[in-house]
C-alpha cells in the first residue's frame, strides 16, 4: 500500500510539472514534507480537468458519465472504500492528513460538471458562482496545507487568491476557450464594450484584437486586479515556510497580466508567458523577503 501510495503521489508530481509550470515552480519553495500534496490537490484538480477538456472526441454524455465514475470512486474512497485509480490515493492521503473539507471537493467536481454543459455566463455573479467551485474553494483547500497563524482571517484571502488566478487563466486562454465552444467573459461586459461572439471568433481566426475587445480584456484584467489586492493580505498570514512559495505564484500570474498590458491587451496576437528569466528572479526575490513583509496591493510592480 506504501509502494502504491508513494506511485499516486509521484503521478500527481508529474502531472503539476508538465500542466503546471507557473506554480510547479513556486511549489519547489515550499518545505519538501509539504510538496507532495500540493502535487496531490494539483493532480487532482488537472485530472478533473483533463476528462472534461481533453475528451472532445467523446459526446458530452459520455464524459459526463466518465467524470461521474471518476467523482462517485473518489467520493467512495472518502468513504474508506479501496481505490485502484493511479492518482487518487495520494488524494485521499492528502484529504486525511490535513483533515480537508469534502465538501470542497464536492463543490469543485460540481463547477467540472457545470463545464460540460454551460458554454457561457450571463453575468459576473454568475461567473462568480462556477468560479466558487473551480477556484475558491482550491484556496482553502490549500490553507491547511500551506498553513497559517490565523486560518479563520486567512481563509477570505485564500479565496480572492483563487478567483485572481482562475480569472487571470481564463483572460489568457479566451482563445483556447472558443476553440473548445466556451467563453469565461461575462455577456453582461461583452454587451458593455460592444462586443459579439462573432468579433470573438474573428478575432481569434484572425490573430488580432479589435479596439472594443481591447478595452473588455482592459476591464478584465482591472476586475482581476481586484481579486489580486484582497488577496495580498493573506500571504504574510501563511506559516513563514510557505510564505516564498504563494508570494512567488502571485507575482508570476500578475505577471501573466503584465504580458496580457504590454501586447496591448491583445490576447489572439500571442499566449501571454512570463519569460524563463523573470521567473527565475521573482522565485529568488521571494526567498530573499523577509516572512511576514505584507505584499504590494497590485499584482504587478
Amino acid at each position: 500500500m506504501e509502494i502504491d501510495l508513494a506511485a499516486a503521489y509521484e503521478r500527481c508530481r508529474r502531472i503539476h510539472k508538465r500542466h503546471g509550470r507557473t506554480y510547479y515552480l513556486a511549489t519547489q519553495l515550499l518545505p519538501s514534507w509539504k510538496r507532495r500534496h500540493v502535487h496531490a490537490l494539483y493532480g487532482f484538480a488537472r485530472y478533473a480537468d483533463e476528462i472534461v477538456d481533453r475528451t472532445e472526441d467523446l459526446p458530452p454524455a459520455a464524459r459526463a458519465a466518465r467524470l461521474g465514475a471518476w467523482s462517485d470512486e473518489f467520493l467512495a474512497g472518502l468513504a474508506g472504500a479501496p481505490s485502484g485509480d493511479p492518482l487518487l490515493p495520494a488524494v485521499l492521503h492528502t484529504i486525511a492528513v490535513f483533515d480537508l473539507d469534502p465538501a470542497d471537493f464536492a463543490s469543485f467536481l460540481r463547477s467540472m460538471a457545470m463545464d460540460l454543459t454551460v458554454t457561457s455566463y450571463a453575468t459576473y455573479d454568475d461567473l462568480l458562482d462556477y468560479m466558487e467551485g473551480s477556484a475558491a474553494v482550491i484556496g482553502t483547500m490549500m490553507l491547511p496545507i500551506l498553513g497559517s497563524r490565523d486560518l479563520v482571517v486567512a481563509r477570505e484571502p485564500a479565496r480572492q487568491l483563487g478567483f485572481a488566478f482562475q480569472l487571470t487563466n481564463f483572460i489568457r486562454d479566451v482563445g483556447e476557450d472558443l476553440d473548445r465552444g466556451r467563453t469565461y467573459l461575462p455577456e453582461a461586459d461583452l454587451a458593455e464594450f460592444g462586443v459579439t461572439h462573432d468579433d470573438l471568433l474573428a478575432a481569434r481566426a484572425q490573430g488580432r484584437s479589435t479596439p472594443q475587445i481591447k478595452a473588455l480584456i482592459r476591464a478584465e484584467v482591472a476586475r482581476a486586479d481586484e481579486h489580486y489586492a484582497a488577496a495580498a493580505s493573506g500571504v504574510p498570514l501563511l506559516l513563514p515556510g510557505s510564505q516564498a512559495c504563494m508570494r512567488t505564484a502571485f507575482q508570476l500570474y500578475g505577471g501573466i497580466l503584465d504580458e496580457v498590458v504590454a501586447a496591448d491587451y491583445d490576447v489572439f496576437v500571442r499566449r501571454a508567458r512570463v519569460p524563463g528569466r523573470r521567473r527565475v528572479r521573482v522565485a529568488a526575490r521571494s526567498l530573499l523577503t523577509r516572512a511576514g513583509t505584507p505584499m504590494a496591493a497590485s499584482a504587478r510592480g
